[in-house]
């Protein structure tokens, strides 16, 4: 599994619980599994299903993408 540390302190509550209801409902293959929640200390910690390598926000980061593939991403 894979755990997203969340500080509660710095994050919307709002926009918090509307990711965790769209991971909970929604089932795609294109989207990580959410598996649980639990609440530590001040932290949300959300417990996911392992993909290997990173998150699409690390190659968007450190990679410069065209335009076919930023299409290919959005699309999928």
């Amino acid at each position: 599994v894979a755990i997203k540390k969340i500080n509660l302190l710095q994050q919307s509550t709002s926009e918090l619980l509307k990711e965790i209801q769209i991971m909970r409902d929604k089932k795609n293959p294109n989207i990580v599994t959410y598996l649980d929640s639990y609440l530590v200390d001040r932290e949300l910690w959300l417990v996911m299903e392992y993909m290997d390598g990173h998150s699409l926000t690390d190659v968007i980061i450190e990679t410069r993408m065209g335009e076919e593939q930023i299409a290919a991403v959005c699309r999928e």
